[in-house]
Formats: C-alpha cells, structure tokens, sequence
C-alpha cells in the first residue's frame, strides 16, 4: 500500500494483523501505530524508503505481507510489489499479497502486468 493510503485504511491491516494471528503467525510487525515497524529499504533509483504493510513469522520463516489497494500511484504500487517479491525470494523467505473485496480486479491486473499471476492474493 502506498504510504498516503496506509494512515486512511489502516483499519484493513488492522483487519490482515487479526486475520494472520488466527491463521498462526507470530512475531508481527506492521506499519501501523501499536506495532513494532518493520525494517524499510531504500531505493537509490527512486530515492524512496519501501517499507513492507506487514512482516510475520511462522515455522521459523518470514513472511513479507503488501495489502493491495486501489491507487492512482500504479507505478509505486507495481515498484514496491516487483521489489518485495525480489527480497523475499533473495532471502528465502516469503511474499503474499492481500487484498479486500472491491480490489480483487485491480490486484488481478497489476498482477498480471508484473508477470507476477502465479501469487494468489489473501483474499480478506
């Protein structure tokens, strides 16, 4: 989620956090007020900080988690997306994508335009 959008829905990954908590996950951290935040990285070429939405554990592997949301900053979407997915098969770990009911087509179509159509979204 691009960080304008993360302080208006931050209910929706109050709503992922709970999600992922049942589904056993641990050691939790989020971009959101009341949780530790995860680490950011920086882009050189853009000079950004991406930061992932949420960042978990479970059975000893890590789990980067980007909430996908409709926005008018495809481009950022489609970067932050390209690059977690990068990291997290850098490092053996893992990336999911979580989306909400009203997003599923956009979600489908960036998907589709990164080449990225094998990921199936968490649907929440």
């Amino acid at each position: 989620m691009v960080t304008k959008n993360k302080q208006e829905n931050s209910e929706i990954i109050e709503k992922s956090i709970q999600h992922l908590e049942y589904k056993g996950f641990e050691n939790i951290k989020a971009d959101i007020a009341g949780y530790p935040t995860p680490k950011s990285y920086l882009n050189k070429e853009r000079d950004t900080k991406i930061t992932p939405d949420i960042v978990a554990e479970k059975n000893g592997r890590t789990y980067f988690f980007e909430i996908s949301l409709k926005t008018n900053k495809e481009s950022l979407l489609k970067s932050k997306l390209l690059f977690l997915d990068a990291l997290s098969r850098m490092n053996s770990n893992r990336f999911k994508i979580i989306t909400t009911k009203g997003h599923y087509r956009f979600t489908d179509s960036i998907l589709s335009a990164l080449n990225l159509s094998v990921k199936t979204p968490i649907r929440i």
